[in-house]
This record gives C-alpha cells, structure tokens and sequence, in this order.
C-alpha cells in the first residue's frame, strides 16, 4: 500500500510540473513516449552497480558495463547516448541528472584498451546533448551545472615529444577536469585536461577552456579568457 501511495504521490509531481498552457492531449502524449523510457529503464537498472530511484532509458541508448555505474533519483539517458561505465573509479551520478541525446561518455574504447579514470555528476546537473565527455582521466561536474549541447570535455593528452615515434605509440597523459558547482556551460564549448572551472562561471558559446577559470566568472574566446565577474 506505501509503494502504491508512493507512485501515486510521484505521478501527481510530475503532472504539476507542466505549465498550465499545456494541453491535456499533448500531456498524455509525453507520458506515453516515458512509459516506454520506464519500462526500459526498470530492465537496464537490473545491471547498475546501485541505483536509488527512478532510471528512465531512451530508444537506441546504449548504458556498456553498467556493474561500475552508480546513480541517484530520477536519472534519464535521453535517445541514442552512449554510457561506457568501464572506469577504475566509476561512473557516479547524483539526483535528477539527464544525459542528453546522442551524448557519448566513453573513459574507455570498447574494444580493449586501457581502463579509464571515470567520472562523477553531482544533483540536478546535465550532460547536454551531442556532448563528448572523455573521462579516460577522472572528470567531476558538481551540483546545479547546466551543459548546453554539443560540449566537449577531454581529461587527458596526447604525448608527441619523439619525433621518430609515431604519436599514436607515446601513449597519453592523464590528468583530471573539475567543474564546480552553478555553472552553466554554453554550446559548443571545448574544456581541456587540466582545467577547475570555479564555481558559479559562465563559459560563453564556442569557447576553448585551457586553464584555470576563476568562481563567479563570464568567460568567453579561444583561448578562453575573463571577460568579468559576477561579483
């Protein structure tokens, strides 16, 4: 009878959230496209590492190697992302996170290469969608941090110091990317390894981050700089 109440109480949360000019019609047509991201999500939830509420899977998503995958309450992976969990830390994510359509989260290549670092997601954060997160060092994106689509974020590089090597045989250098909280991330950003953007910042649209970005700061430009605080 609890849980009855409960998905009772949960369905009446989620029709509140739509604004009064939404239409009966187009209402039941949202929910019926999330009864099939429910059902699909109750079966790839089976193989989480833990999952603590509600997992809502789109067509075509692809979630490999969900033993080393940790989510929070109500998370979404959106149409045809791709969610590779192979990580020696894992790949974390907190309450009401959404990974976008076609967003791709890969730490590792499929085919047997080295094992990744991984990745955490702090609450009510998103990976927009078309987004490119290389976790192969360890990424960390905390509370409140709105992606928009089609953002890149590499933790690691490329080492070319020998020039009677191919690159491709001097491996890569891992390193780590830090977002903090309340930031919102503008489309078509690129964020390097070895970046903490402070908390609060604004990155502004086709921006190249390469250092360190000050909290409560607007930046924009390649290579990013400081345009002004919020403060």
């Amino acid at each position: 009878m609890k849980s009855e109440t409960g998905l009772l109480q949960r369905f009446k949360f989620i029709v509140n959230r739509f604004p009064p000019e939404w239409q009966t019609a187009d209402i039941v047509s949202t929910f019926y496209r999330l009864f099939f991201f429910y059902i699909r999500g109750m079966f790839q939830r089976l193989f989480f590492k833990k999952s603590n509420g509600w997992v809502l899977v789109g067509k075509g998503a692809s979630i490999r190697y969900a033993r080393h995958l940790s989510v929070g309450r109500d998370f979404i992976v959106e149409d045809y992302a791709e969610v590779n969990c192979m990580t020696y830390r894992g790949i974390i994510a907190g309450d009401r996170v959404t990974i976008g359509k076609h967003a791709i989260i890969r730490p590792t290549n499929i085919y047997g290469s080295a094992i990744g670092e991984g990745l955490k997601i702090g609450n009510n954060s998103s990976i927009g969608p078309y987004s490119y997160i290389g976790c192969s060092g360890y990424i960390e994106i905390g509370d409140n941090v709105m992606m928009s689509p089609r953002v890149s974020i590499y933790a690691e590089n490329h080492l070319f110091d020998h020039p009677d090597l191919t690159i491709k045989e001097q491996g890569v250098k891992r390193e780590f990317v830090k977002i903090e909280d309340d930031c919102w991330i503008a489309a078509n950003t690129i964020i390097l390894a070895g970046v903490t953007i402070g908390r609060g910042s604004v990155i502004a649209a086709g921006s190249v981050v390469t250092k360190d970005i000050p909290p409560f700061s607007i930046v924009g430009g390649v290579p990013a700089k400081v345009i002004k605080s919020r403060k």
